[in-house]
């Protein structure tokens, strides 16, 4: 794995790099979706999960889900054009693969990533935003799996910038950056698969796919990726 991740960020052509990056957030979004979906399914009938709502999502929300989200895997695929184009310049600095510096680029990445999203959201849901940008994601009031990705063109760069935005000031493992992806997207089918752990209530991390669900209906609130930290400290809302 290390040797392949190497000969991409190293030695690929950026159309070969945009077909790699691509490829890999297909497979998230259609594979790891539906993998997540499916355990949903067992894990309900099993008592350990609960679905949030049994209203019905009809097959033409998730089509215009998945049309928006494929516009926004092939903008993610984009994203990786700076950072590759920055190593190979010598401008950012690619850490050693250890088992030390995955998992701490890879906590950091993520702690980052909810600043980092906490910040674009509160900015999406100013008026002009909200009404010409991050609409598109409230299209799907009662979120599904498909709707992870399913966001404007403009909303999805942003978005897209997390790693950019950090590793130049920051050493990161390349395979903490390639796994970047997928623990974001593990952590996003949390807050919109229409499941929850238990009855919602208890621990603070067992309420995020609560709290997601729920600013899907009200457009307010639950800002964060998946804490409401940064609610409960900057919010107004939070405290009414």
């Amino acid at each position: 794995m290390k040797t392949f991740i190497n000969h991409i960020l190293y030695h690929s052509t950026y159309l070969e790099l945009y077909y790699w990056v691509t490829g890999y957030f297909f497979v998230l979004y259609f594979i790891v979706g539906q993998c997540f979906l499916r355990t949903c399914q067992v894990l309900d009938r099993a008592g350990i999960v609960h679905k949030i709502t049994e209203q019905v999502v009809n097959n033409k929300q998730k089509l215009t889900e998945i049309k928006h989200s494929v516009v926004s895997i092939l903008i993610f695929g984009l994203s990786c054009f700076p950072i590759v184009y920055g190593v190979r310049a010598g401008t950012i600095t690619i850490a050693s693969e250890s088992v030390y510096n995955f998992i701490l680029g890879l906590v950091i990445l993520n702690v980052w990533n909810e600043v980092h999203f906490y910040l674009s959201h509160r900015l999406l849901h100013l008026p002009y935003l909200m009404n010409k940008v991050h609409f598109v994601h409230h299209q799907s009031v009662v979120p599904t799996t498909y709707s992870v990705y399913s966001f404007h063109w403009f909303e999805a760069l942003l978005l897209s910038t997390v790693p950019l935005s950090i590793v130049p000031f920051f050493s990161f493992s390349a395979s903490a950056i390639a796994a970047y992806p997928l623990t974001s997207i593990i952590f996003n089918l949390c807050g919109h698969s229409n499941y929850r752990l238990g009855n919602g209530n208890g621990k603070h991390w067992m309420q995020m796919s609560t709290n997601h669900h729920e600013h899907h209906y009200s457009f307010s609130r639950s800002y964060g990726f998946v804490t409401t930290l940064f609610d409960k400290f900057l919010t107004k809302e939070s405290k009414s």
